[in-house]
Protein backbone atom coordinates (compact mmCIF):
# COMPACT_ATOMS: atom_id res chain seq x y z
CA UNK A 1 0.00 0.00 0.00
CA UNK A 2 2.82 2.03 0.69
CA UNK A 3 3.39 2.80 -2.79
CA UNK A 4 0.29 3.39 -3.81
CA UNK A 5 -0.11 5.99 -0.89
CA UNK A 6 2.86 8.07 -2.40
CA UNK A 7 1.75 8.12 -5.76
CA UNK A 8 -1.19 9.66 -4.48
CA UNK A 9 0.24 12.70 -2.07
CA UNK A 10 1.65 14.86 -4.74
CA UNK A 11 -1.65 15.60 -5.89
CA UNK A 12 -3.61 15.22 -2.69
CA UNK A 13 -4.47 18.50 -1.73
CA UNK A 14 -6.12 18.78 -5.22
CA UNK A 15 -8.30 15.94 -3.99
CA UNK A 16 -12.17 16.60 -2.89
CA UNK A 17 -13.46 14.29 -0.64
CA UNK A 18 -17.22 13.35 0.04
CA UNK A 19 -19.11 11.87 2.66
CA UNK A 20 -22.40 10.18 2.07
CA UNK A 21 -24.32 10.91 4.96
CA UNK A 22 -28.31 10.00 4.87
CA UNK A 23 -28.03 9.38 0.85
CA UNK A 24 -26.55 13.20 0.15
CA UNK A 25 -22.75 13.39 -0.33
CA UNK A 26 -20.84 16.32 1.71
CA UNK A 27 -17.91 17.92 0.09
CA UNK A 28 -14.62 19.01 1.80
CA UNK A 29 -10.71 19.21 0.45
CA UNK A 30 -7.73 19.82 2.11
CA UNK A 31 -4.80 22.47 1.52
CA UNK A 32 -1.53 23.07 3.11
CA UNK A 33 -2.07 26.53 4.98
CA UNK A 34 -4.78 28.07 6.37
CA UNK A 35 -6.89 30.90 5.28
CA UNK A 36 -9.49 31.13 7.80
CA UNK A 37 -11.83 29.17 6.41
CA UNK A 38 -15.03 27.49 8.19
CA UNK A 39 -15.12 23.56 9.05
CA UNK A 40 -16.79 21.97 6.07
CA UNK A 41 -20.69 20.83 7.22
CA UNK A 42 -19.64 17.25 8.09
CA UNK A 43 -17.34 18.23 10.76
CA UNK A 44 -20.34 20.68 12.03
CA UNK A 45 -22.34 17.43 13.01
CA UNK A 46 -19.93 16.37 15.48
CA UNK A 47 -19.50 16.75 19.34
CA UNK A 48 -16.85 17.68 21.27
CA UNK A 49 -15.67 14.41 22.15
CA UNK A 50 -16.24 13.23 18.87
CA UNK A 51 -12.97 11.53 17.02
CA UNK A 52 -13.22 11.53 12.95
CA UNK A 53 -11.32 8.55 10.61
CA UNK A 54 -11.26 8.19 6.80
CA UNK A 55 -9.81 4.69 5.39
CA UNK A 56 -9.43 4.91 1.70
CA UNK A 57 -8.82 1.37 -0.38
CA UNK A 58 -5.60 2.33 -2.35
CA UNK A 59 -4.66 -0.89 -4.48
CA UNK A 60 -3.62 -0.67 -7.79
CA UNK A 61 -5.33 -4.07 -8.42
CA UNK A 62 -9.12 -3.09 -9.61
CA UNK A 63 -10.48 -6.71 -8.52
CA UNK A 64 -8.60 -6.57 -5.21
CA UNK A 65 -10.12 -3.31 -4.93
CA UNK A 66 -13.20 -4.58 -5.46
CA UNK A 67 -13.24 -6.86 -2.93
CA UNK A 68 -11.59 -5.59 -0.10
CA UNK A 69 -13.99 -2.81 -0.11
CA UNK A 70 -16.97 -4.82 0.84
CA UNK A 71 -14.77 -6.85 2.97
CA UNK A 72 -14.04 -3.93 5.08
CA UNK A 73 -17.55 -2.62 5.58
CA UNK A 74 -18.08 -5.89 7.25
CA UNK A 75 -15.08 -6.21 9.29
CA UNK A 76 -15.34 -2.45 10.60
CA UNK A 77 -19.65 -3.06 11.95
CA UNK A 78 -18.25 -6.47 13.14
CA UNK A 79 -15.22 -4.88 15.30
CA UNK A 80 -15.34 -1.47 15.98
CA UNK A 81 -17.17 -0.27 19.40
CA UNK A 82 -21.26 0.28 18.87
CA UNK A 83 -20.47 3.89 19.45
CA UNK A 84 -18.88 4.76 16.48
CA UNK A 85 -20.89 5.75 12.80
CA UNK A 86 -19.85 4.62 9.64
CA UNK A 87 -20.69 6.16 6.20
CA UNK A 88 -19.74 5.33 2.53
CA UNK A 89 -17.06 7.95 1.37
CA UNK A 90 -14.97 8.88 -2.01
CA UNK A 91 -11.72 10.95 -2.94
CA UNK A 92 -11.06 12.14 -6.66
CA UNK A 93 -9.47 14.58 -8.44
CA UNK A 94 -12.55 16.97 -9.87
CA UNK A 95 -13.30 16.09 -13.62
CA UNK A 96 -10.40 13.22 -13.75
CA UNK A 97 -11.28 9.72 -15.21
CA UNK A 98 -10.47 6.88 -13.20
CA UNK A 99 -9.11 8.78 -10.33
CA UNK A 100 -12.07 7.48 -7.29
CA UNK A 101 -11.07 6.14 -4.45
CA UNK A 102 -13.59 4.74 -2.42
CA UNK A 103 -13.93 4.19 1.31
CA UNK A 104 -15.74 4.67 4.47
CA UNK A 105 -15.68 7.91 6.84
CA UNK A 106 -15.83 7.14 10.99
CA UNK A 107 -16.97 8.58 14.13
CA UNK A 108 -16.04 7.36 17.28
CA UNK A 109 -18.45 8.76 20.19
CA UNK A 110 -17.23 6.63 22.34
CA UNK A 111 -15.51 7.65 25.55
CA UNK A 112 -11.75 7.13 27.20
CA UNK A 113 -9.39 4.47 24.90
CA UNK A 114 -11.19 3.11 22.25
CA UNK A 115 -10.11 0.19 20.63
CA UNK A 116 -10.61 2.05 16.89
CA UNK A 117 -7.13 3.60 16.36
CA UNK A 118 -5.83 0.07 17.24
CA UNK A 119 -7.98 -1.54 14.60
CA UNK A 120 -7.13 1.29 11.83
CA UNK A 121 -3.33 1.11 13.08
CA UNK A 122 -3.42 -2.83 12.30
CA UNK A 123 -5.12 -2.32 8.46
CA UNK A 124 -2.40 0.14 7.76
CA UNK A 125 0.15 -2.35 8.01
CA UNK A 126 -2.12 -5.42 6.35
CA UNK A 127 -4.03 -4.27 3.97
CA UNK A 128 -4.19 -2.11 1.11
CA UNK A 129 -6.05 0.79 3.16
CA UNK A 130 -4.77 4.57 3.50
CA UNK A 131 -6.30 5.53 6.84
CA UNK A 132 -6.66 9.86 7.87
CA UNK A 133 -7.17 11.12 11.10
CA UNK A 134 -8.98 14.64 11.59
CA UNK A 135 -8.19 16.68 14.84
CA UNK A 136 -10.16 19.71 15.97
CA UNK A 137 -8.30 22.85 16.30
CA UNK A 138 -7.78 24.91 19.94
CA UNK A 139 -10.59 27.32 18.55
CA UNK A 140 -13.07 24.39 18.45
CA UNK A 141 -13.63 25.11 14.71
CA UNK A 142 -10.51 24.12 12.49
CA UNK A 143 -9.69 20.65 11.57
CA UNK A 144 -6.71 19.55 10.56
CA UNK A 145 -6.10 16.02 8.41
CA UNK A 146 -3.11 13.69 9.59
CA UNK A 147 -2.36 10.70 6.82
CA UNK A 148 -1.25 7.73 8.49
CA UNK A 149 1.87 5.59 7.62
CA UNK A 150 3.96 2.88 9.67
CA UNK A 151 7.13 1.82 10.39
CA UNK A 152 7.93 -1.56 11.19
CA UNK A 153 4.92 -2.83 13.91
CA UNK A 154 4.63 1.08 14.87
CA UNK A 155 1.93 3.25 13.61
CA UNK A 156 2.66 6.88 13.04
CA UNK A 157 1.27 9.79 11.24
CA UNK A 158 3.15 11.75 8.16
CA UNK A 159 4.66 14.66 9.58
CA UNK A 160 2.96 17.23 7.11
CA UNK A 161 -0.51 18.34 8.13
CA UNK A 162 -3.66 19.25 5.92
CA UNK A 163 -5.99 21.81 7.00
CA UNK A 164 -9.32 20.91 6.19
CA UNK A 165 -11.50 23.03 4.43
CA UNK A 166 -15.55 23.24 2.52
CA UNK A 167 -15.47 22.64 -1.09
CA UNK A 168 -18.06 23.32 -4.01
CA UNK A 169 -20.33 20.47 -5.11
CA UNK A 170 -18.04 19.29 -8.25
CA UNK A 171 -19.81 19.88 -11.78
CA UNK A 172 -20.06 16.24 -11.99
CA UNK A 173 -21.17 13.53 -9.24
CA UNK A 174 -18.01 11.68 -8.65
CA UNK A 175 -19.17 8.15 -9.91
CA UNK A 176 -19.86 9.95 -13.07
CA UNK A 177 -16.32 9.82 -14.37
CA UNK A 178 -15.51 6.07 -13.09
CA UNK A 179 -18.84 4.47 -14.41
CA UNK A 180 -17.20 2.86 -18.24
CA UNK A 181 -16.60 -0.43 -17.79
CA UNK A 182 -16.42 -0.01 -14.22
CA UNK A 183 -20.00 0.17 -12.84
CA UNK A 184 -21.50 -0.19 -16.96
CA UNK A 185 -19.62 -2.78 -19.04
CA UNK A 186 -19.98 -1.49 -23.10
CA UNK A 187 -17.51 -4.09 -24.37
CA UNK A 188 -17.99 -8.04 -24.36
CA UNK A 189 -13.56 -8.19 -23.80
CA UNK A 190 -14.18 -5.47 -20.90
CA UNK A 191 -16.81 -7.55 -18.98
CA UNK A 192 -14.99 -10.92 -19.50
CA UNK A 193 -11.51 -9.43 -18.56
CA UNK A 194 -13.24 -8.85 -15.25
CA UNK A 195 -14.70 -12.85 -14.64
CA UNK A 196 -11.23 -13.99 -16.02
CA UNK A 197 -9.07 -12.13 -13.36
CA UNK A 198 -11.24 -13.52 -10.78
CA UNK A 199 -11.25 -17.51 -11.87
CA UNK A 200 -8.10 -17.95 -8.93
CA UNK A 201 -10.54 -16.68 -6.23
CA UNK A 202 -14.10 -17.48 -7.89
CA UNK A 203 -13.97 -21.17 -9.55
CA UNK A 204 -17.70 -20.36 -10.79
CA UNK A 205 -16.26 -17.70 -13.05
CA UNK A 206 -14.28 -20.20 -15.71
CA UNK A 207 -17.77 -21.54 -15.64
CA UNK A 208 -19.46 -18.41 -16.60
CA UNK A 209 -16.52 -17.53 -18.98
CA UNK A 210 -17.02 -21.05 -21.04
CA UNK A 211 -20.49 -19.53 -22.23
CA UNK A 212 -19.67 -16.52 -23.75
CA UNK A 213 -20.21 -16.20 -27.41
CA UNK A 214 -17.90 -14.94 -30.01
CA UNK A 215 -18.12 -11.11 -30.66
CA UNK A 216 -19.52 -11.44 -33.63
CA UNK A 217 -22.01 -13.48 -32.62
CA UNK A 218 -23.42 -11.19 -29.88
CA UNK A 219 -24.01 -8.90 -32.90
CA UNK A 220 -25.66 -11.05 -35.66
CA UNK A 221 -28.82 -9.35 -36.94
CA UNK A 222 -31.89 -11.32 -37.10
CA UNK A 223 -33.58 -11.70 -40.01
CA UNK A 224 -37.20 -11.31 -37.59
CA UNK A 225 -37.64 -8.36 -35.49
CA UNK A 226 -36.50 -8.57 -31.22
CA UNK A 227 -38.28 -6.73 -29.18
CA UNK A 228 -37.34 -6.09 -25.87
CA UNK A 229 -39.67 -5.13 -22.46
CA UNK A 230 -38.20 -2.95 -19.88
CA UNK A 231 -39.65 -1.65 -16.47
CA UNK A 232 -39.46 -2.42 -12.92
CA UNK A 233 -40.87 -5.22 -10.96
CA UNK A 234 -44.39 -5.80 -11.09
CA UNK A 235 -45.08 -2.98 -14.39
CA UNK A 236 -46.69 -6.24 -16.22
CA UNK A 237 -43.49 -7.30 -17.96
CA UNK A 238 -44.34 -11.28 -17.79
CA UNK A 239 -47.77 -10.98 -18.53
CA UNK A 240 -47.22 -8.87 -21.52
CA UNK A 241 -44.56 -10.72 -23.02
CA UNK A 242 -46.46 -13.95 -22.66
CA UNK A 243 -49.23 -12.13 -24.66
CA UNK A 244 -46.84 -10.64 -27.40
CA UNK A 245 -44.93 -14.44 -27.69
CA UNK A 246 -48.70 -15.90 -28.37
CA UNK A 247 -49.82 -13.07 -30.57
CA UNK A 248 -46.98 -13.19 -32.43
CA UNK A 249 -45.87 -16.70 -32.54
CA UNK A 250 -42.59 -15.56 -31.50
CA UNK A 251 -39.87 -16.92 -29.00
CA UNK A 252 -39.69 -15.43 -25.66
CA UNK A 253 -36.06 -14.90 -24.33
CA UNK A 254 -35.52 -13.35 -20.97
CA UNK A 255 -32.32 -11.78 -19.71
CA UNK A 256 -29.91 -12.79 -17.51
CA UNK A 257 -30.19 -16.14 -19.65
CA UNK A 258 -31.66 -19.47 -17.90
CA UNK A 259 -28.36 -20.75 -18.06
CA UNK A 260 -26.56 -18.18 -15.96
CA UNK A 261 -29.28 -19.66 -13.09
CA UNK A 262 -26.78 -21.40 -10.73
CA UNK A 263 -24.52 -19.16 -10.29
CA UNK A 264 -26.64 -15.74 -9.84
CA UNK A 265 -26.75 -16.11 -5.82
CA UNK A 266 -23.39 -16.40 -5.65
CA UNK A 267 -22.41 -13.42 -7.70
CA UNK A 268 -24.72 -11.34 -6.19
CA UNK A 269 -23.09 -11.53 -3.14
CA UNK A 270 -19.77 -10.24 -4.99
CA UNK A 271 -19.08 -6.25 -5.10
CA UNK A 272 -20.93 -4.38 -7.96
CA UNK A 273 -17.50 -4.42 -10.42
CA UNK A 274 -17.75 -8.22 -10.01
CA UNK A 275 -21.69 -8.46 -10.07
CA UNK A 276 -22.02 -6.43 -13.23
CA UNK A 277 -19.37 -7.49 -15.43
CA UNK A 278 -21.63 -11.02 -14.98
CA UNK A 279 -24.52 -9.52 -15.95
CA UNK A 280 -23.17 -7.18 -18.58
CA UNK A 281 -21.50 -10.68 -19.89
CA UNK A 282 -25.27 -12.22 -19.33
CA UNK A 283 -26.35 -9.81 -21.93
CA UNK A 284 -24.26 -11.19 -24.55
CA UNK A 285 -25.40 -14.75 -23.73
CA UNK A 286 -28.98 -13.31 -24.32
CA UNK A 287 -28.00 -11.38 -27.77
CA UNK A 288 -26.32 -14.77 -29.10
CA UNK A 289 -29.68 -16.54 -28.58
CA UNK A 290 -31.54 -13.18 -30.14
CA UNK A 291 -29.36 -13.99 -33.08
CA UNK A 292 -30.37 -17.76 -33.94
CA UNK A 293 -33.92 -17.42 -32.47
CA UNK A 294 -34.42 -14.25 -34.53
CA UNK A 295 -33.81 -16.62 -37.84
CA UNK A 296 -36.63 -18.28 -37.55
CA UNK A 297 -39.41 -16.50 -35.45
CA UNK A 298 -39.84 -12.80 -34.04
CA UNK A 299 -37.95 -12.45 -30.45
CA UNK A 300 -39.35 -10.99 -27.47
CA UNK A 301 -37.20 -10.27 -24.66
CA UNK A 302 -38.01 -9.64 -20.81
CA UNK A 303 -34.95 -7.20 -20.05
CA UNK A 304 -32.01 -6.59 -21.74
CA UNK A 305 -28.88 -3.99 -21.38
CA UNK A 306 -31.54 -1.31 -20.34
CA UNK A 307 -32.06 -2.44 -16.84
CA UNK A 308 -28.34 -3.71 -16.50
CA UNK A 309 -27.02 -0.09 -17.30
CA UNK A 310 -29.85 1.87 -15.48
CA UNK A 311 -29.80 -0.11 -12.50
CA UNK A 312 -26.20 0.40 -12.16
CA UNK A 313 -25.98 3.88 -13.31
CA UNK A 314 -28.89 4.94 -10.71
CA UNK A 315 -27.08 2.53 -7.62
CA UNK A 316 -23.64 4.02 -8.50
CA UNK A 317 -25.16 8.01 -8.74
CA UNK A 318 -26.29 8.69 -5.13
CA UNK A 319 -28.72 11.82 -4.36
CA UNK A 320 -30.93 13.37 -6.41
CA UNK A 321 -31.75 12.82 -9.89
CA UNK A 322 -29.57 15.75 -11.44
CA UNK A 323 -26.13 13.56 -9.58
CA UNK A 324 -26.66 11.13 -12.66
CA UNK A 325 -24.30 11.44 -15.62
CA UNK A 326 -26.11 14.57 -17.98
CA UNK A 327 -28.10 13.82 -20.72
CA UNK A 328 -25.77 12.78 -23.87
CA UNK A 329 -23.60 11.48 -21.81
CA UNK A 330 -21.55 8.57 -23.20
CA UNK A 331 -23.05 6.74 -20.24
CA UNK A 332 -25.90 6.20 -22.06
CA UNK A 333 -24.52 4.85 -25.42
CA UNK A 334 -25.34 1.57 -26.39
CA UNK A 335 -22.07 -0.85 -26.42
CA UNK A 336 -20.72 -1.18 -30.07
CA UNK A 337 -20.47 -4.90 -29.93
CA UNK A 338 -23.94 -5.53 -28.81
CA UNK A 339 -26.94 -6.66 -31.04
CA UNK A 340 -29.37 -3.85 -30.63
CA UNK A 341 -33.32 -4.49 -30.53
CA UNK A 342 -35.52 -3.57 -33.53
CA UNK A 343 -37.95 -1.77 -30.39
CA UNK A 344 -37.35 -1.41 -26.50
CA UNK A 345 -41.25 -0.66 -24.85
CA UNK A 346 -40.70 1.02 -21.19
CA UNK A 347 -43.42 0.17 -19.16
CA UNK A 348 -44.69 2.74 -16.72
CA UNK A 349 -46.82 2.84 -13.75
CA UNK A 350 -47.62 4.81 -10.75
CA UNK A 351 -45.45 4.25 -7.65
CA UNK A 352 -48.37 3.27 -5.51
CA UNK A 353 -50.09 0.94 -7.97
CA UNK A 354 -46.57 -0.66 -8.70
CA UNK A 355 -46.10 -1.60 -4.22
CA UNK A 356 -49.68 -2.64 -4.35
CA UNK A 357 -49.06 -4.96 -7.16
CA UNK A 358 -45.74 -6.09 -5.13
CA UNK A 359 -48.11 -6.80 -2.33
CA UNK A 360 -50.29 -8.80 -4.24
CA UNK A 361 -47.47 -10.54 -5.72
CA UNK A 362 -46.10 -12.12 -2.08
CA UNK A 363 -42.35 -13.12 -3.73
CA UNK A 364 -39.56 -12.27 -2.55
CA UNK A 365 -37.46 -8.98 -3.48
CA UNK A 366 -34.00 -8.33 -4.71
CA UNK A 367 -31.84 -6.32 -2.79
CA UNK A 368 -32.28 -3.02 -5.72
CA UNK A 369 -36.24 -3.78 -5.53
CA UNK A 370 -35.92 -3.53 -1.65
CA UNK A 371 -34.23 -0.22 -2.47
CA UNK A 372 -36.75 0.80 -4.63
CA UNK A 373 -39.97 0.71 -2.20
CA UNK A 374 -37.92 2.42 0.24
CA UNK A 375 -35.87 5.03 -1.22
CA UNK A 376 -37.73 7.36 -3.35
CA UNK A 377 -34.75 8.77 -5.03
CA UNK A 378 -33.03 5.36 -6.23
CA UNK A 379 -36.38 5.11 -8.08
CA UNK A 380 -36.14 8.13 -9.65
CA UNK A 381 -32.69 7.88 -10.56
CA UNK A 382 -33.75 4.40 -12.41
CA UNK A 383 -36.69 5.66 -14.32
CA UNK A 384 -34.53 8.70 -15.78
CA UNK A 385 -31.65 6.63 -16.18
CA UNK A 386 -33.96 4.06 -18.58
CA UNK A 387 -35.04 7.13 -20.56
CA UNK A 388 -31.93 8.59 -20.80
CA UNK A 389 -30.14 4.85 -22.83
CA UNK A 390 -30.00 5.82 -26.63
CA UNK A 391 -29.33 3.68 -29.20
CA UNK A 392 -32.00 2.58 -29.18
CA UNK A 393 -33.98 4.47 -26.55
CA UNK A 394 -37.14 3.35 -25.04
CA UNK A 395 -40.61 3.85 -25.61
CA UNK A 396 -42.55 4.54 -22.58
CA UNK A 397 -45.99 3.00 -22.40
CA UNK A 398 -48.70 3.36 -19.43
CA UNK A 399 -48.97 -0.36 -17.70
CA UNK A 400 -51.95 1.35 -15.75
CA UNK A 401 -54.94 0.14 -17.99
CA UNK A 402 -55.83 -3.46 -18.25
CA UNK A 403 -53.36 -6.20 -19.58
CA UNK A 404 -55.57 -6.71 -22.93
CA UNK A 405 -55.63 -2.56 -23.40
CA UNK A 406 -51.58 -2.69 -22.68
CA UNK A 407 -51.10 -5.39 -25.35
CA UNK A 408 -52.89 -3.62 -28.01
CA UNK A 409 -51.08 -0.76 -27.29
CA UNK A 410 -47.22 -2.34 -27.92
CA UNK A 411 -48.69 -4.08 -30.92
CA UNK A 412 -49.93 -0.80 -32.58
CA UNK A 413 -46.20 0.06 -31.62
CA UNK A 414 -45.12 -3.19 -33.17
CA UNK A 415 -46.65 -2.85 -36.02
CA UNK A 416 -45.56 1.02 -36.51
CA UNK A 417 -41.72 0.20 -36.08
CA UNK A 418 -41.07 -3.54 -36.78
CA UNK A 419 -44.20 -3.76 -39.64
CA UNK A 420 -45.95 -6.86 -38.26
Amino acid sequence: MAGRMMALLPRWSSRVFAVELDGAPFYFAVQESHLGEEAPRVFRKTQPRDRCYSLLVCSKDRIKTARFYGELEHKLLRELPPECDLSPMSSFLPNVRDSLIKGYFLKDSSEGSSPVERLLGDLTQREPVMVCSYCKGEDGQQWTQHVWSHGGSKVMEVAKKYYVVPSEAPEYHPSALNMINSDVFYSLEEARDVLQKCGDIIPEAMSVLELLPSRAEARNKPDFPVIVIEGLDATGKTTLTESLRETLGATLLRSPPQCLSPWRDRFDQEPPLIRRAFYALGNYITAEQMGQEGKKTPVIVDRFWHSTAAYAIATAASGPVCNLPEEGSEVYCWPSDLLQPSLVVLLTLDPEERKRRLRNRGQGKTNEEQELDHNQLFRLRVEEAYRRISGPACVSVDASPSADQVLQQVLLLIRGKCHL
